[in-house]
């Protein structure tokens, strides 16, 4: 685990980068995703939440392309608690950058489509994080329930020089059982601020 000290002044200096400029550019994306690369599982590491959010557990993002190009997108967690009531929602996701496939609407309701920017992804396709235009949610999201402080660390970087308040990104829990049958629970990466 990393120290306290440390993310809180990861935390310090990110927050001193995202308040140099009150006019932001465009949030810039990847320059090019593999869809079938990016399609599948997704544990929701850490993100500035939406209203259905703020109390998820084991948030897990799942994406299929369909027949008609589509991305049927399930979004699943436990509401308040790792015992908590699932919740699941099943969005569609549609390309709308077809040059770079990292800009798509997310319609929860037709005909409202959200904005949905992959801003960086890996080179493994294993960690990436999802942002918008308005800087208002961000996701950090990976292949695993949980990754190394290091990589959290670079991640909230990225996402303090897209230009969004880090301070207030909050880890979401994740808890699963292993193979052995024993638990895994993920890091709350020593984030006081939180």
């Amino acid at each position: 685990m990393v120290a306290s000290g440390k993310i809180v002044a990861a935390l310090a200096i990110a927050s001193t980068l995202t308040c140099k400029a009150a006019v932001r550019p465009p949030l810039a994306t990847v320059d090019y995703v593999d869809l079938e690369r990016f399609m599948g599982d997704w544990y929701v590491i850490a993100n500035i939440p939406t209203w259905i959010e703020r109390r998820a557990y084991n948030a897990v993002e799942s994406y299929r392309l369909d027949s008609s190009g589509a991305i049927a997108t399930t979004f699943t967690f436990r509401d308040g608690g790792f015992d908590g009531v699932e919740r699941r929602y099943t969005p569609k996701g549609f390309v709308r950058d077809h040059r770079s496939n990292a800009r798509w609407g997310m319609q929860f309701v037709w005909p409202v489509e959200g904005d949905y920017r992959i801003i960086y992804l890996n080179e493994d396709y294993t960690q990436t994080v999802i942002g918008r235009q308005k800087r208002d949610y961000v996701w950090v999201m990976a292949r695993t329930p949980e990754i190394p402080d290091e990589d959290y660390l670079h991640l909230i970087r990225v996402i303090s020089e897209a230009g969004y308040d880090v301070t207030r990104l909050a880890p979401v829990p994740q808890r699963w059982h292993d193979v052995s049958g024993a638990e895994a629970e993920s890091s709350d990466h020593d984030n006081p601020t939180l």
